[in-house]
C-alpha cells in the first residue's frame, strides 16, 4: 500500500482519511489481526499523536 506523502493537505479530498482508515483496517483484518489488535494499534497511534501535540505546545 503506497501512501501519498507528496500530496499537500490543501489539495487532499476530504474523504481521503476515511478511505485510508478503512483500507488500513481491512488490510489488518485480512492479515489476521483481531478487532482487539486493531484497537490496541489505534490507541498506540493516538498516544503518539497526543505526545507530539503536547511536546509542540510546551515549546516556546
Amino acid at each position: 500500500m503506497a501512501l501519498p506523502f507528496d500530496v499537500s493537505p490543501a489539495s487532499r479530498d476530504p474523504r481521503t482519511l476515511s478511505i485510508l482508515a478503512k483500507t488500513i483496517y481491512r488490510e489488518l483484518r485480512a492479515s489476521g489481526y483481531s478487532e482487539r489488535d486493531v484497537m490496541a494499534l489505534a490507541g498506540e497511534m493516538l498516544g503518539i499523536v497526543a505526545t507530539e501535540v503536547k511536546d509542540k505546545r510546551q515549546k516556546p
